[in-house]
């Protein structure tokens, strides 16, 4: 593995990578974050006037974009003009000594600066080169701009969201870009663990409708396995019930009996037990079929209720139920329940809040070294590193 230049000495078990991050906005910047969190000592190259979500405000914290803040932490930033032939330079050079490059520019857009695959490869053969795209290398894709608004229409989630006699909806993040990053994320560690094995490296592609498509799972599956188009239910399931929002007397509740048994235990705490032995609703595809006819029978019970008091008893009766939140509320729920979704990434008067990485190992935790850099933060530093002759490398 390359040896990178100063950083608070990371643990994870990513320590002693060198990541080139040649992203920006989502897809990869995420991927790039996550690898950092696991020890990874990533270097985020921007151009002169910074990654685009350093703009995208508001929200902001201390006037910097949260949208910015919530992807880029445990990185350094230094602005490197590709159009500058001495910048263009380090920047291969940095690539040159990199383990893993994560870039995506349009399919072939790094090619005049000597950073495309084929030329990193050739320097660095050992190089994992994982390109984010919109829609592929392929001629059909490769110059079709790639926002994760437009995937969402394309692929057809959009048909899937909103009420069955409304306007398709977007989803409320960025699906699909964060899908991608973390498709992005397996590949680059598959390709190193393949690495290891082999002591080559690879180049790794991801796109945003093929991992659209694919986390579409079960609808895109009704289609490509079974012929069936799925259409818009709003917040029904097209093969569960009850899986959706019911009414309490003060509000709506998430119910999911997701199989027989929690449909009988559903039925015992809402005190309607006779609802199990009737024929309509004995098993799970009888009660999807017959959904509108056990909708009312079940409304009946919980509006007698608060959703509070129904939340408490049918978790208690091991049937899965939540609250329809808002994010202060998941957020407050995650910290009552013991899972500590905030960390504070860097230290002193210049750490930031932030959403704890989801992955907790027993012997090489996450960790929050340094907050989201400013533009530039570290460029004098990391100039100056590679400006210097390259160190031993280590064998992986």
């Amino acid at each position: 593995m390359t040896s990178g230049p100063p950083d608070p000495a990371p643990r994870g078990p990513l320590a002693g990578l060198l990541v080139a991050d040649f992203s920006r906005v989502l897809a990869g910047p995420y991927a790039t974050m996550l690898l950092a969190d696991l020890g990874a000592e990533v270097v985020k190259v921007e151009g002169p006037g910074g990654d685009d979500t350093r703009t995208w405000q508001p929200p902001v914290r201390d006037g910097v974009s949260t949208y910015y803040l919530g992807v880029n932490r445990n990185k350094r930033s230094v602005v490197l003009d590709l159009k500058d032939a001495g910048d263009a330079a380090l920047a291969r050079e940095l690539a040159r000594r990199a383990d893993v490059l994560v870039e995506n520019f349009k399919p072939g857009g790094l090619a005049r600066f000597g950073l495309d695959h084929a030329s990193v490869a050739a320097e660095n053969p050992r190089v994992v080169y994982a390109s984010i795209s919109g829609f592929g290398s392929a001629p059909g894709g490769r110059s079709l701009p790639g926002y994760d608004l437009i995937v969402q229409a394309i692929s057809g989630f959009m048909s899937l969201t909103g009420d069955p006699e409304g306007e398709p909806y977007r989803a409320g993040v960025a699906l699909f870009d964060v899908m991608a990053g973390l498709h992005a994320t397996i590949g680059v560690l598959s390709a190193l663990n393949h690495r290891h094995e082999t002591g080559e490296g690879q180049h790794v592609e991801v796109d945003l409708l093929s991992s659209a498509l694919s986390g579409l799972v079960n609808q895109t599956s009704a289609f490509v396995a079974g012929g069936v188009v799925p259409f818009r239910m709003g917040n029904s399931h097209p093969s569960l019930f009850p899986y959706e929002p019911l009414p309490c007397a003060d509000g709506e509740l998430i119910v999911t009996a997701g199989n027989d048994g929690q449909f009988r235990r559903l039925c015992e705490v809402l005190g309607v037990p006779g609802l199990v032995d009737d024929p309509r609703f004995a098993r799970n595809e009888d009660r999807t079929a017959n959904r509108d006819q056990l909708r009312p029978l079940l409304v009946e019970r919980l509006r007698t209720r608060s959703k509070a008091d129904w939340f408490r008893d049918i978790i208690g009766a091991g049937v899965p139920c939540g609250p329809i939140n808002t994010i202060d509320q998941g957020v407050a729920f995650a910290e009552e329940i013991g899972l500590a979704p905030v960390v504070s990434a860097g230290e002193g008067a210049t750490a930031v809040p932030s959403v704890r990485n989801p992955i907790t190992f027993s012997a090489t935790a996450a960790e929050y070294r340094l907050p989201p850099p400013t533009l530039d933060e570290h460029g004098a530093e990391i100039r100056r590193w590679l400006a210097e002759p390259a160190g031993e490398e280590a064998s992986a």
